[in-house]
């Protein structure tokens, strides 16, 4: 006897829908996996007859074969086991075939018959829809983030018994409702920026930053405040719109974060690799591509501590993401296109002891050291990052002990709010796709800059007597543009263009 059974398959972001055959005949006692199966699949077999077992229900003691179609697409990870034992069921008569129909099922199985989360739900969900299958057979840990894509019918399940009951009398089953959001565990609150003490030059560099999504290079000593102020970025930035949210959670579930029950995240995301990462954890990558550093911080924040100290093969490789937002990973078969379009905070010390310039410490690096520390950060590398800022020793003296009088984060972040809808109104009048500063290409910011005259003296002087690269000179735009829209203004005069040449650095 025959079964067919819908699943998924992940490549990259995206699932392909994948047919789990399951034939039952006579011969020889065995299960046979085929369909291009990873060795996580092939494994399969051992957990789907143990699970089978330990529910009460007979394992066919006769041949099976199992085809995963289509044949050419690679099979990875145990969401396959769920669909390869209800095949077997069906196939032997246990379920009703009928009641499979139209049905996507995804799921992993422990070996006492529970059910597992798996991964990749959400992409499998979106698939399952643009196929026209209206319910969906999954782990009750992974209904919250299905319940994002709408008009789908969940049956959540806990055990392999669970399903079988849900197959053999649908009625038996309530339907999966989302948790009341006044009972939902509260996300935790950002830090706020009001922690900071001092470092007004870098505080203004965070707004500048978090207005018009540039990248930010922050260097000071140790214990000048570098990774306070970056943990604090996301604060400053809006909230995930829909379209946002579904795209970073479909991320975080391809990638296996999203917490057991979790939904749709709102939050923007910070990642914050340590220097020791490889180029490939960096950006993505795998025979079976997976989503980096840069995708899973994807409209959120990416913090390189201590950035000179990763290696340069890893810096390198960030210079097509900084530039394009995007990630694409090259395989036999086929490419994984991963979007990446982050904010980089990067941090580093003025030298290799940290000290340079420290008013009560000495630094005991030669000049050699230290030009060799900073050349660690390629040109282009730097040409890509369209702020620095210096932050000099906070004295203990400067330390509050109470309220420190500074702007809040969520001060800052109406600022930043108003500027963000002053430039998304000035690009969509224009026909034009971005949203932000940061984002414009070089073509962009130069029609939509407006430079009085004084300023375009100041960058043209600026640009003569710094070597400014063309793309340098873009990025001084870029700044001094969001300086603007900060201070509600419709043209770049000089003093936006001076206060964005402060922050260009060396």
């Amino acid at each position: 006897m025959l079964a067919r059974i819908r699943t998924a398959a992940l490549f990259g972001l995206d699932a392909v829908l994948v047919f789990a055959e399951v034939d039952v005949s006579n011969g020889f006692p065995g299960l046979t996996l085929v369909g291009l199966p990873d060795a996580s699949v092939r494994e399969s077999g051992d957990r789907v007859r143990t699970a089978i077992r330990n529910s009460g229900f007979d394992y066919p003691r006769t041949r099976i074969t199992v085809n995963l179609s289509p044949a050419d697409v690679r099979k990875v990870g145990a969401g396959f086991d769920l669909p390869i034992a209800l095949g077997v069921l069906a196939a032997g008569g246990v379920v009703p075939a009928r009641s499979l129909d139209d049905c996507l099922v995804v799921g992993e199985l422990s070996l006492d018959g529970g059910i597992q989360r798996t991964r990749g739900v959400l992409p499998a969900m979106v698939a399952a829809r643009r196929a026209g299958l209206r319910r969906v057979i999954l782990p009750t840990a992974n209904a919250a983030e299905a319940a994002i894509v709408p008009d789908t019918a969940i049956v959540a399940v806990d055990t392999l018994d669970h399903v079988v009951a849900a197959l053999r009398d649908p009625a038996t089953v309530a339907p999966w409702t989302p948790p009341d959001a006044a009972t939902a565990a509260p996300e935790a609150s950002a830090p706020d920026l009001a922690d900071v003490d001092g470092q007004p030059m870098a505080r203004r560099a965070l707004e500048i930053a978090a207005a018009g999504a540039h990248h930010l290079l922050l260097s000071g000593p140790p214990g000048c405040g570098k990774t306070m102020l970056a943990r604090r970025l996301p604060g400053l930035l809006p909230e995930l719109d829909v379209d946002a949210a579904i795209e970073v959670t479909a991320i975080h579930s391809v990638a296996g974060l999203l917490a057991p029950g979790a939904g749709l995240i709102r939050t923007r995301p910070f990642r914050a690799p340590h220097h020791t990462i490889s180029d490939a954890a960096l950006v993505g990558g795998g025979s079976q591509p997976r989503p980096g550093e840069v995708t899973l911080a994807h409209h959120g924040v990416l913090f390189l501590d201590e950035m000179p100290e990763f290696t340069r093969r890893a810096l390198e490789v960030l210079r097509q993401p900084l530039e394009e937002g995007a990630v694409s990973i090259a395989r036999a078969a086929r490419t994984a296109h991963f979007p990446a379009r982050f904010q980089l905070v990067a941090a580093m010390n003025p030298c290799p002891c940290g000290f340079a310039g420290h008013p009560r410490r000495v630094c005991r690096c030669t000049p050699q050291a230290v030009q060799q520390y900073a050349a660690r950060l390629s040109g282009p590398l730097r040409d890509r990052i369209d702020l620095s800022a210096d932050l000099p020793a906070v004295p203990l003296t400067a330390l509050t002990f109470g309220a420190s009088g500074e702007a809040t984060s969520a001060e800052v972040r109406a600022r930043v709010a108003a500027a963000r809808a002053r430039q998304a109104d000035r690009y969509l009048a224009r026909g034009v796709s971005i949203r932000v500063n940061g984002a414009s290409t070089g073509r962009d910011i130069r029609r939509h800059a407006v430079l009085t005259p004084a300023a375009r003296r100041l960058i043209t002087q600026a640009a003569d007597r710094l070597g400014l690269s063309a793309r340098a000179h873009d990025r001084v735009l870029r700044v001094a543009r969001t300086i603007a829209d900060l201070s509600d203004c419709d043209a770049v005069t000089d003093t936006h263009i001076g206060e964005a040449l402060q922050f260009r650095g060396s």
